[in-house]
């Protein structure tokens, strides 16, 4: 009877104990609000709570609104047509590598004839008053180049320059008061820093994605073809780059413009988690001198080097693993003017750290012929520093100015520049055009009228000028090989000069 009235005594308890329990628990919940619930099938299953507003503010400047508001304006959609090419040779001339990177659609370089061919792109506008940068593979050979603002307006661009050697271009449309964006400084970014992509990626505009700075002065050798002097020193990031996203801004948290994105690194050509971006410092110089003299002054140093690695040092019995070995240097050059020799080490440009080929190339990309620049270098166990002035690729101190392709009387031939339709037509970069054959020297070579001549040896004929040049060179070899194409397509190759 005991034990019956002790096991009562517990249930009891235990009852009391849980009523105390959920009213406890009833006082202390949260009154609810009408707002409808999410109900399951299963109404013992609840898939999500009452959604709630965070309190959780974001850290001054980790907040990318202010950037992405400031800057999404200024990128425009760079829009391009490609008259028909007369064949394919142009899309099988290119380095695959390179067709990873250009535009959002490379219908442009198939060469179909059933009608001009579309391209894309995107821009940065620089300058409240029409000045645009993009890519130079964006708008290559095109015969139409439009933009398309942020808010819709479209304008039609004129090319003010292009530096296929840093891929880039400079665009001007017909417009005042349009929203710009202000160089950054790029020698300022960190690795780990955040930044902002800006482009239009698969005709999808203004889009703006987030990353972080992986790498600086990378070198992903996509300007390889350009007979050695392509400068690269890109900004490597994480932000999501695609197609179309080329000549699109990179910018920092304060929508400074740091870089120029201009290539993904993909096997497929989409992105799969690296980009790479020419850095504000390079794009500020390019678009300087476009504007002021038409044509980039590359400044060269002169040498022949090659990074320093634990292989080369043990060879050349070096003190160093940090710097650049100079592997040789010609005469007269602004480097052997300036004491440096085979052998020496470069380390610094300017108190800034060299470790690497880009790294030395964007240094000295930075300055124009004439311009002096400190060069520290190791002599063995000597750090020395000595002053170097820049020359151009002819050897001298002198600012290139652009030369304007014109007709000239060449041994009794005519020479004249090739329209930018049929440039485009055959897909060649440029030319001179002979005619008079019969009535010149050429006329045993077996050259013919309409003839277009684009390589003489390994020199590129870009204009007639150049014709008269390396001829005139050659008559002081055996002879030159001429090469070229005719109006129909066809490729030649005549000897000139050799002896039989």
């Amino acid at each position: 009877m005991q034990a019956k009235q002790m096991m009562l005594g517990l249930l009891g308890s235990a009852i009391l104990g849980g009523g105390v329990a959920v009213g406890g628990y009833k006082l202390l919940e949260p009154e609810r609000g009408t707002a409808p619930q999410a109900v399951a099938a299963d109404p013992n299953v609840r898939y999500t709570s009452e959604l709630r507003s965070s309190t959780y503010t974001v850290p001054e400047g980790l907040n990318f609104t202010a950037a992405a508001a400031s800057v999404t304006p200024a990128v425009v959609h760079v829009m391009t047509e490609y008259a028909p090419r007369m064949n394919e040779s142009s899309a099988a001339r290119m380095d695959p590598f390179l067709r990873q990177f250009f535009g959002d659609d490379l219908e442009q370089y198939h060469g179909r004839s059933q009608g001009p061919q579309q391209g894309s792109g995107s821009g940065v506008i620089i300058a409240a008053n029409g000045y645009i940068v993009t890519n130079n593979h964006v708008i290559d050979k095109a015969d139409k180049i439009e933009v398309v603002l942020d808010d819709k307006r479209k304008y039609k661009a004129e090319l003010v320059g292009t530096d296929p050697n840093t891929d880039l271009a400079l665009l001007k449309v017909k417009a005042d008061n349009l929203p710009f964006v202000r160089y950054g400084n790029s020698d300022n970014v960190k690795i780990g820093e955040w930044v902002l992509a800006v482009g239009n990626p698969f005709n999808l505009n203004s889009t703006v994605t987030a990353g972080i700075i992986s790498a600086k002065g990378r070198n992903i050798n996509i300007l390889r073809d350009r007979e050695g002097m392509g400068v690269e020193s890109f900004l490597q990031t994480d932000a999501v780059v695609n197609p179309g996203n080329s000549g699109g801004a990179l910018v920092n948290l304060n929508g400074d413009l740091i870089g120029i994105n201009s290539a993904i690194a993909s096997q497929t050509g989409s992105f799969v988690g690296y980009s790479f971006a020419v850095p504000s410092s390079i794009v500020s110089k390019v678009v300087d001198d476009l504007l002021k003299y038409k044509v980039v002054q590359r400044a060269l140093l002169g040498v022949r080097i090659r990074e320093v690695d634990a292989q080369l040092a043990s060879e050349k019995k070096l003190n160093t693993l940090n710097g650049v070995y100079v592997m040789g240097l010609d005469k007269n050059t602004s480097a052997a003017d300036a004491g440096i020799q085979e052998g020496d080490v470069i380390t610094e440009i300017n108190g800034v750290k060299v470790n690497t080929s880009s790294q030395l190339q964007e240094q000295v990309a930075r300055f124009r012929p004439g311009d002096k620049i400190k060069v520290t270098y190791l002599r063995g166990s000597d750090s020395r520093t000595t002053t170097a002035t820049l020359r151009n690729s002819t050897g001298t101190t002198d600012i290139i100015r652009e030369e304007v392709a014109s007709t000239v009387k060449y041994e009794g031939a005519t020479l004249a520049p090739v329209a930018r339709q049929e440039l485009h037509k055959l897909g060649i970069e440029g030319g001179a055009k002979i005619n008079n054959i019969k009535d010149s020297n050429f006329r045993q070579t077996g050259i013919a009228d309409g003839f277009i001549i684009t390589r003489i040896d390994k020199n590129k004929v870009t204009k007639p000028q150049d014709v008269q040049r390396y001829l005139e060179a050659a008559k002081e070899n055996e002879g030159a090989l001429v090469e070229g194409v005719y109006p129909d397509g066809r490729k030649a190759y005549y000897p000139i000069g050799q002896s039989e």
